[in-house]
This record gives C-alpha cells, structure tokens and sequence, in this order.
C-alpha cells in the first residue's frame, strides 16, 4: 500500500498546473492533502478527474482557509471529522478515516505565524492532538500524515542557527511537541527508513529557494511503533512541483 501526503496550499489552483496528471503517476492507493483552502464540494469538484478514488473533505469555517482532504481507493469503514475540541475544531485541519488494520489521520497543524502569535495556541493544540492520537491508538495503531510546521532537527532545515528561536516553524516549543510524539511512540517514518538523510519538502517562495535547496522538512508521516515493522519505504518527492510544499509519502 502506498499512501501520499500533500500540502497543495490551494487545490484550485493546483489542479490548474500538473496535480491530476501526476497524482495519476504517482498511482498511490490514499493520497492526503492539506491546505486545500476550499469548501468540500470545491475539493470535489477539483479533484473530479480521479475518478477511481472516493473523495473526503474537510473545511474551515472561514472560506478559502485550511482544509484537507483524504483522496482513497479503499472506501475507508468510518470517516470522522477534528479532534472533538471545540476550540480546534473550527477551521478543518483533520480527517482520520479507519481502515481494517489502522487508523490514517491526515492534519494541517497550526503555524505559529510570522510574529508569532499563535505559538501559545499551537503548544495547546499539539498537547490536545497527542491526546486525541493516543486515544485513537487504545483501538488500532495510528498512521499521521501531514503539513506539522515544525523542524524537528538541525537535519531537518538548512539554516538551523539562523532560524532557532525566531523563527516558526524551529521554536523550541514546538520542537517539543514534535518531542512528545515520537516519545510517546509515534515515529517518524523518514527517519525510520532514512536515517540523517537531509531532504526537505518546503521552501519559501523567496530569493530562490527551491532551486537553491534552502528548504524545511516540515511534512511528516509519523506512525504507531508497533505497525513500524510493517513499513517498506518512507520517500519524500522534490520533483513534484506545483506548490511550495513537496508530497511526501510511505509504503506499508
């Protein structure tokens, strides 16, 4: 089974570029978006063309936001929405559909934002998001995929010095919840089949970066560590272009 993960950031405007053709290339049994930015039927719609894939989406309540979508050949047997706590339930960051051997959840953790004003919020989120994974886990292991706006390493941007501390995306604070996952027993899938391996899978928009590879390895597929003996193959794809993420993705 192979399983994709996206942050598309607008799946409108991407499935204007090379999106439909190389998700059809790509040819993964569940591909995961985040950033969607569009309303459930606009996902729909948008990603029409893939026609063998049931469709589930999952919006903000601010239009043109947030928003992911699980894209799946398998009709999952349940889809649930958000993590049941009203003050992160409103802005469509979470989808879980449940397979016979584990739970897939596809998220969009919140950025920090550039004054960082939302890191306080984000420190609760990332607590309550554990909480809900772990929960999740008393049932069947958990597969995590998604756009969490964190580094965790040094390994895992190209400027850690210049960044640490000040910028998003590499506080401490959020270093930590990354911490809490992966000691909890959530891993991380590129690390388990990868090692120090440095890729990343976001670059600014600015000054060139992609083509520089001044890049954040942001996007993670994070899993249960008694389904990790399961996993073949954990890749991240930086010839996919369309969006200022890259996808990433696992085999099972």
């Amino acid at each position: 089974m192979k399983i994709i993960s996206f942050n598309v950031n607008g799946i409108r405007a991407i499935t204007k570029k090379d999106f439909i053709s190389d998700m059809k290339n790509i040819n993964a049994d569940i591909i995961c978006l985040q950033e969607t930015k569009a309303s459930v039927e606009q996902v729909k719609e948008a990603v029409a063309e893939l026609n063998e894939y049931y469709v589930f989406a999952n919006e903000a309540e601010r239009k043109g936001y947030s928003g992911t979508a699980i894209i799946t050949k398998e009709n999952p047997l349940n889809v649930t929405y958000d993590m049941g706590v009203e003050e992160h339930d409103k802005e469509g960051r979470i989808i879980c559909a449940e397979y016979a051997d584990f739970f897939l959840i596809t998220v969009y953790v919140p950025n920090s934002g550039s004054e960082l004003l939302r890191l306080e919020y984000r420190q609760t989120w990332d607590q309550q998001f554990l909480t809900y994974l772990k929960g999740l886990e008393k049932t069947k292991p958990v597969i995590v995929c998604g756009d969490f706006n964190v580094a965790h390493k040094a390994i895992d941007l190209a400027r850690p010095k210049q960044n640490y501390n000040k910028a998003a995306g590499y506080m401490q604070e959020e270093i930590d919840g990354m911490d809490a996952f992966t000691s909890n027993g959530i891993l991380d899938s590129f690390r388990v089949k990868n090692g120090d391996e440095i890729k990343y899978s976001w670059w600014s928009y600015r000054g060139g970066a992609r083509e520089k590879n001044v890049g954040w390895r942001i996007d993670y597929f994070l899993i249960s560590e008694n389904i990790s003996s399961k996993l073949k193959d954990a890749f991240i794809l930086n010839e996919i272009h369309g969006s200022d993420h890259c996808p990433v993705g696992i085999e099972l």
